[in-house]
């Protein structure tokens, strides 16, 4: 499922996550903690793959979007947090 979502408020979720979510999003998902980062603004692609997002330039950071919400979805979780 795709998502349009602002860049700031992706960053808003990563930053209100636990620490070591990144690594428990990881670990469920089967993926590198890089590709994790980069999926919420990270640009390590030496050890992180490419997470199917565009990030577009705009007021609120730009609008991003999602090609794949798994990350986004297994962090609102973290956060106690259904998406309506």
């Amino acid at each position: 499922m795709t998502k349009t979502i602002t860049f700031n408020e992706l960053r808003r979720i990563k930053d209100a996550l636990p620490h070591g979510s990144l690594s428990r999003i990881a670990e469920e998902l089967g993926l590198d903690i890089e590709t994790v980062r980069n999926y919420f603004g990270g640009h390590n692609y030496k050890d992180g793959q490419s997470c199917g997002i565009h990030i577009e330039p705009g007021p609120d950071g730009g609008i991003v979007m999602l090609d794949n919400t798994d990350i986004l979805e297994a962090a609102l979780r973290i956060l106690g947090k259904e998406e309506a």
